[in-house]
Order: C-alpha cells, then structure tokens, then sequence
C-alpha cells in the first residue's frame, strides 16, 4: 500500500496532506511530495495527518528526515493530526517539529486567512473531484 498525496500553497505557508500508510513502500513517493512542496510554496510546510492510516517506523523516519531536509532550506515542518498507531519519536539532532492536535488548529496557529491558494494532487487523491 502506498500514499497519495495532496498539496495546497497559502501565502507564506503550504499544506501537504497525505493519505493512505506511510510506510516503507510509500517512502520515496513521500520524499518526492516533499520535494513538489520545495519547489513550489514558501514558509512552514504543515504535513496533515488526517488521512493517514497509519505510519512506519521508516515512515516517521521520512517525515524527520523531511524536516531536516525544510529546515536546510530555511523552512519549517509541522505535523497535524499523527495517526493514532504512532508517534513521532526523533533523534535529538533533529530540527524541532510543531505537533497540532489538527489541521483547523495549526492554520490558526499561523493566523491563516482564506485567500489565494493553489492545489495539486495525486491521481488517487480520496474525493479528488471535489477539492
């Protein structure tokens, strides 16, 4: 089982969801994702959650390694939603990474108002006709 993914750019601030398992299978479609959210977006990238089934231990490795990978690049990581079947556990070398309870609460957190924003998503994206 794979992910699909789904990437949303505010201003100043981008929002990669992710849906399915994030496990060892999924890990370089992950790392591609979070290369689409370098190239195109600014600011803080918030890595929802909500979706997501659950995560490996390879998986979660991927997301610190994104972290590390954003923050080389002048740029934040922060989690929305972790899945109920983990937690995040990083080394301590790691950059640090805001956990919120969901995504309506990390937007708040940056004072997100609806505005512009753009969209792309995997071909398998869950309701994909109605985003």
């Amino acid at each position: 089982m794979t992910i699909e993914w789904r990437y949303t750019t505010h201003p100043n601030l981008s929002v990669l969801s992710l849906a399915g398992h994030l496990g060892p299978e999924a890990v370089a479609r992950f790392t591609g994702a979070i290369g689409w959210a370098l190239a195109r977006g600014t600011g803080p990238v918030i890595l929802d959650l909500t979706e997501l089934r659950g995560w490996s231990t390879d998986g979660q490795a991927a997301v610190v390694q994104a972290a590390r990978q954003l923050a080389a690049e002048g740029r934040r990581l922060e989690l929305a939603a972790i899945p109920a079947d983990g937690f995040l556990v990083p080394e301590s070398t790691h950059p640090s990474i805001p956990v919120h309870g969901d995504l309506p609460t990390a937007l708040t957190a940056h004072h997100l108002v609806p505005g512009d924003q753009r969209q792309w998503y995997s071909d398998e994206w869950p309701n994909a006709t109605t985003t």
